[in-house]
């Protein structure tokens, strides 16, 4: 089926319900897909104000823009609302919802009425963050890791906090269950696992750590709730419990989920590249099950966040070995995408561009992480500028970069329009030039000793804290320009064809956008996601 996406609204037409109600009752994949993704641009948008904020506090030492208090609660507002409500959602629940089903043949994922309370569940969780902030004694201070004894002992309202990630946690394991059942009961005939999209696999890969490491996270921060109720003593060491218990339970989860931020994001680069290049993606399966090494692998090495809270020297050597074995399938993907591009027919395209700038930035946060594997080095950076560097270079740099890759990559199949390439080539240079300005001073300052997470900092550090500071200036007028040229293209842009990129895989073959009732009829496939033979662009 081909089509110019111009006859109608596609899936945007009414469902039965008019206006508001139309979308939030609807149990089309494709319309819950784009309502997470309404949510989670806007709470990106929040947490970069703040974010932005607190780099203004920290412009030049001793600047009182923000208190002690305030700070503490705001760079904890940035981390819950970033890691629980934008990044580990961001792919998975957004274009996850839109384009999996599309890929593998589907009408809709195998529960809809379940996809769409796991969305409702998302509404629910940050209704609670945000009602954390509001109501109490103030918004939490504690960081977004919730650290014991302080989280026990502080006055601030941690207990509606606590419970807003617990509520996301339920919708995380229910996005899982739903994309592992869909991917192995509803694909098309012929779709065998040896041909399913790579994004398919990444979605499947990080589908099986939400569904097991989540569980793990929702206890922990019940646990916390229930210290702070009923004053239990489970981490309190007064009480005779122990601290290091949390960290190790939070950490269980937490490394995995960097992976449920990092995995879809790679799985859009593995798309993204073979178009561009116009070849097969060099080593499919070696892509494919890396993913599944990444997801195993990555549940191995928890303790490395916790080579300085004191353990033997034999688990330090063990989760320092298995650190280093987790790279090796990351360094798979980064050599497999590369030999791609070798020798490629390469059309320099927006997706195209932010797919590179998410290569280089994952590869600087990758490597810079062996740094914090190895516990000889790790000691000396551990809770320094030096974490805050190689954390955003794999999470903004990494997932940020790979979620704006898709929004430009299936911009035209979800909106049947166009937008302004060159505006979109803008965008990506001013925020890629801004990220680094931004992050890449910290990794200095971390290697000088500046600790992360403190309100004022020593003058020697004041001339890096400001460059820093431009940084984010930058990078916000990027992301400014981005939105903006989006938006723009939504409003006017030009009608696009069913496959303006020439794309292979079986959401192209779809109207742009695409109609409520994906396929009228069942397709068939009969080749690999990649083969471009007898394929052109539509446009």
């Amino acid at each position: 089926m081909h089509g110019n996406g111009t006859e109608d609204a596609g899936f945007w037409a009414p469902l039965g319900r008019g206006g508001l109600s139309s979308w939030i009752f609807s149990t089309d994949h494709k319309r819950i897909g784009l309502l997470y993704l309404a949510l989670i641009l806007a709470m990106f948008a929040a947490a970069t104000v703040i974010g932005v904020v607190l780099r203004l506090k920290l412009m030049t030492p001793g600047n009182t823009l923000l208190g002690p208090q305030t700070y503490n609660a705001l760079f904890t507002l940035h981390g819950v609302i970033m890691i629980f409500l934008v990044v580990i959602p961001s792919i998975p629940a957004s274009f996850g919802n839109i384009i999996m089903p599309l890929q593998i043949g589907a009408n809709d994922v195998s529960f809809p009425r379940l996809n769409l309370f796991s969305w409702w569940l998302y509404v629910l969780g940050a209704v609670l963050a945000l009602v954390s902030i509001f109501t109490g004694s103030g918004a939490p201070d504690t960081g977004w890791t919730f650290y014991v004894p302080f989280s026990e002992r502080t006055t601030t309202n941690v207990n509606v906090a606590v419970l807003a990630v617990f509520v996301l946690g339920f919708s995380s394991i229910l996005t899982g269950l739903n994309f592992i059942t869909t991917i192995h009961r509803l694909r098309a005939p012929g779709l065998t696992w040896n041909r399913l999209p790579l994004f398919v696999w990444s979605l499947y890969a990080t589908a099986w750590i939400q569904v097991l490491a989540t569980p793990i996270l929702g206890i922990t921060v019940l646990l916390i709730f229930a210290e702070r109720v009923l004053h239990l003593g489970l981490f309190d060491p007064g009480r005779g419990g122990d601290p290091l218990l949390y960290q190790h339970l939070f950490w269980i989860y937490s490394h995995p989920a960097v992976y449920i931020m990092i995995l879809p994001a790679m799985g859009v680069v593995s798309e993204i590249v073979p178009v561009f290049a116009r070849k097969p993606i060099f080593g499919y399966k070696m892509i494919a099950f890396s993913s599944l090494a990444i997801a195993f692998a990555g549940s191995l090495v928890w303790a490395h966040h916790m080579f300085t809270s004191g353990m033997s020297d034999l688990a330090v050597l063990i989760f320092s070995f298995l650190t280093f074995v987790v790279a090796i399938p990351s360094a798979i993907k980064v050599f497999n995408w590369l030999s791609t591009l070798y020798k490629g027919s390469i059309s320099v395209e927006p997706p195209l561009l932010y797919t590179l700038g998410f290569i280089f930035m994952f590869s600087v946060g990758g490597l810079t992480g062996l740094v914090l594997g190895s516990a000889g080095t790790d000691i000396h950076v551990h809770d320094t500028y030096f974490v805050v560097a190689h954390f955003h270079y794999v999470i903004f740099g990494g997932t940020g970069l790979g979620m704006f890759a898709a929004m430009h990559y299936w911009f035209p199949k979800v909106f049947g329009r166009g937008y302004d390439a060159r505006r979109a080539a803008w965008a990506f240079w001013i925020s890629f030039v801004g990220m680094n300005v931004l992050y890449m001073p910290m990794f200095v300052m971390g290697l000088q000793g500046m600790p992360r997470r403190y309100y004022d900092y020593l003058p020697q550090f004041a001339r890096l804290q400001f460059v820093s500071t431009v940084g984010s200036w930058i990078l916000v007028a990027g992301l400014t320009l981005m939105f903006g040229n989006l938006i723009a293209g939504i409003r006017n842009g030009r009608r696009v064809g069913a496959n303006p990129w020439g794309a292979a895989t079986l959401e192209w073959t779809l109207a742009s956008p695409p109609p409520h009732h994906d396929f009228p009829q069942t397709p068939v496939v009969e080749r690999g996601p990649y083969d471009f033979r007898g394929v052109s662009a539509d446009d």
